[in-house]
């Protein structure tokens, strides 16, 4: 296909300038040299754990140590999932909301992957950081901004490095168009969209017993994410979910490395989709108790930011109505744009290059385009992610993580990437508050992102 670069020498220069990177000297990995085996413990041993568990327990050079997780079920399940691969049981600790800091007292662990609700993410990995363990820290956004803050200046105070674990940047359509942009042939970017438009009803509701679509309970008569996470729709108005839909196209316009996120506007629709579907589920209605509640989530927030190099993001958050899922992709260039409009199946976009499309005006599918521009990671080892969590990149991030650690290198979504794409949530709350004003997004980097290079990806390594 016109305008494609040979697979070879892609790999050959990447890998070379990869080489030539090393370790940020404000931060460094947790011991010097190469490790044969990393050993991780786990904080929260819920569903999100446990694919992280499975992934872990197929590779001979992780050993899964210890759990920590103050709910027995969860435990039992997490444990369940580690006998599963004939994986010696862990020590667990599940004795109230901080045993954890157990786990990170032991001498016989160098990682810890944090998988636990929200508001623990920045807590835990401070702690961990502190404990010298290094943290792969799981989605979400910041409670407030100092947090982020708060992050970063423990990492580089102790010298611990963190990673961001995106599973969503490892998709293979995601890292097919980011090979495309990096061979050119969306010209310059201009304009990135995504999101996360994804029906959560019968995630934020259940009867207690089965995690989804089985009632309208929430909180402590509720099981597993119903728990916690829908607390914050009670309570908060924002783009709470942004790094699934931010952090693949930040990658495709290298934030932190070379460019960066300056400013944001936030608006949100009016909450209608939360209470419409207690009052008419089987089991909810207009007496139940929770018909009375008053979310104050929108059920649309759309965030506009502006970056340092001219490009400009639009980030929707769209979970309490009816819809199909997807993330809302959308990369446009001088030379070409893509639209995602499903789940990330090689059939489910759309792209036009106008170029090579001889000016014609149509959209063509997305199938030949992502197969001839597979990129050599999932060329490489889309075989072993085969039955991983979410279409296969669950592996690649586990993948990335446990590679970095073994290899002592530098983390592809570090620690001024969690900060900057958490931020997100605390500024659109406040841009929503303050009806839609601007707010500047802090530089986390604290003006290192002029010089720090792009490194995610640019092999066929990890």
């Amino acid at each position: 296909m016109p305008g494609s670069v040979d697979r070879r020498n892609f790999i050959k220069t990447t890998a070379l300038t990869g080489v030539a990177l090393s370790i940020n000297n404000s931060i460094r990995a947790f011991s010097p040299g190469k490790k044969e085996k990393v050993r991780v413990g786990i904080i929260g041993a819920g569903f999100r754990s446990q694919e992280h568990i499975g992934n872990f327990c197929q590779r001979p050079d992780v050993e899964v140590v210890a759990l920590a997780d103050p709910q027995e079920r969860s435990i039992h399940e997490a444990i369940a999932e580690i006998k599963k691969y004939n994986r010696p049981e862990p020590v667990v600790y599940k004795n109230g909301d901080h045993d954890y800091k157990q786990l990170l007292k032991r001498d016989d662990i160098d990682a810890v992957v944090i998988c636990s609700p929200w508001e623990w993410h920045i807590v835990q990995a401070i702690d961990a950081m502190q404990a010298g363990k290094i943290p792969g820290v799981e989605v979400c956004g910041a409670m407030k901004l100092q947090d982020c803050w708060d992050v970063v200046n423990t990492s580089e105070k102790t010298k611990i490095p963190l990673m961001m674990i995106e599973n969503v940047c490892y998709r293979r359509d995601v890292m097919a168009v980011l090979n495309m942009v990096r061979k050119g042939m969306f010209g310059e970017l201009l304009h990135a969209q995504g999101g996360y438009e994804h029906d959560l009803r019968g995630v934020l509701f259940n009867d207690g017993i089965t995690a989804y679509d089985s009632g309208v309970e929430f909180g402590p008569r509720a099981y597993s994410e119903a728990q916690w996470r829908t607390n914050h729709y009670v309570k908060r108005n924002g783009e709470l979910y942004p790094t699934h839909g931010l952090g693949p196209v930040a990658v495709m316009l290298n934030i932190n490395k070379g460019n960066r996120m300056m400013r944001l506007s936030s608006i949100a629709s009016k909450t209608r989709g939360l209470h419409k579907y207690i009052v008419e589920h089987p089991k909810g209605g207009t007496e139940h108790p929770n018909a009375k509640v008053k979310f104050q989530q929108g059920d649309l927030v759309n965030t506009q930011i502006q970056c340092t190099n001219g490009e400009t993001i639009l980030l929707t958050h769209d979970t309490s109505l009816q819809r199909p899922y997807n993330l809302g992709f959308r990369v446009q260039g001088t030379e070409g744009i893509w639209q995602d409009f499903g789940s990330g199946g090689p059939t489910q976009g759309f792209l036009y290059f106008e170029k090579l499309m001889k000016h014609s005006h149509h959209w063509d599918n997305t199938e030949q385009w992502l197969k001839d521009h597979d990129h050599p990671l999932w060329v490489k080892y889309g075989k072993d992610a085969e039955g991983a969590g979410h279409g296969g990149m669950d592996f690649f991030v586990d993948h990335t993580f446990i590679e970095c650690i073994k290899r002592g290198v530098e983390f592809p979504l570090d620690v001024y990437d969690l900060a900057s794409w958490y931020s997100i949530t605390p500024l659109s709350e406040k841009s929503i508050i303050e009806g839609g004003q601007v707010q500047d997004i802090p530089d986390f980097t604290r003006g290192k992102f002029r010089t720090k290079k792009q490194i995610f990806a640019l092999s066929d390594e990890y």
